[in-house]
């Protein structure tokens, strides 16, 4: 399943002392993006019924069913560049990858998105 490396979960664990109300962290796939998918992230009170609840380092991660394939093997990283920080996925999965970062396509049918003028 997912993974994430220390400093990503430092920084969840940071998120989740500055709001009392999260239970934990939700990383979904959506269809959307560049590139056909799109990652997204948000901090929940708790997991949904269909989630998978992941414990990484004392951080709960909530997965839905239709995201888990699509997150299987995945690293979720934090980086601190010059270009900007954030929260980086590298995903094994992923066929290609948009250049903006944000999104990917993967072999599994799902139509091709609209360009957004990046190339992989």
């Amino acid at each position: 399943m997912l993974t994430m490396t220390g400093k990503a979960v430092d920084v969840v664990k940071t998120l989740l002392s500055e709001n009392p109300e999260a239970g934990g962290l939700r990383i979904a796939v959506t269809g959307g993006g560049c590139s056909g998918y799109q990652y997204g992230m948000a901090l929940e009170p708790s997991a949904q019924g269909d989630d998978t609840v992941l414990a990484i380092d004392g951080v709960s991660v909530y997965i839905d069913s239709g995201s888990a394939p699509l997150l299987s093997g995945v690293v979720v990283d934090y980086v601190n560049e010059l270009s900007g920080s954030g929260f980086r996925f590298e995903n094994p999965n992923a066929t290609s990858t948009c250049g903006c970062g944000t999104s990917f396509s993967a072999d599994d049918g799902a139509p091709a998105a609209s360009s957004c003028g990046h190339r992989s």
